[in-house]
């Protein structure tokens, strides 16, 4: 049966069985340990999502230039034509 937030109702007495919280030191440590991979991994990806943002940028910038170029080359090949 699920508890008012939608969550499993955890019984009370659980915990209660003469341990504080059912963690150790290493068990902390190990939680620690854990949660700074999980930061340095997220702090890598963070850095190659701004390389890979960068380099969009420049690709999309060089595709604009590129599609400038061609119309205005479109837009003279007429004008060339006609005397």
């Amino acid at each position: 049966m699920s508890g008012p937030n939608g969550d499993l109702g955890m019984p009370v007495e659980a915990g209660a069985e003469g341990e504080d919280d059912g963690f150790g030191e290493a068990e902390y440590a190990a939680i620690n340990s854990m949660l700074d991979q999980i930061n340095s991994c997220l702090d890598h990806l963070e850095e190659k999502n701004d390389h890979l943002h960068a380099r969009l940028q420049e690709l999309l910038e060089s595709n604009r230039q590129t599609r400038l170029e061609f119309q205005q080359q479109l837009g003279e090949a007429p004008g060339d034509a006609s005397p």
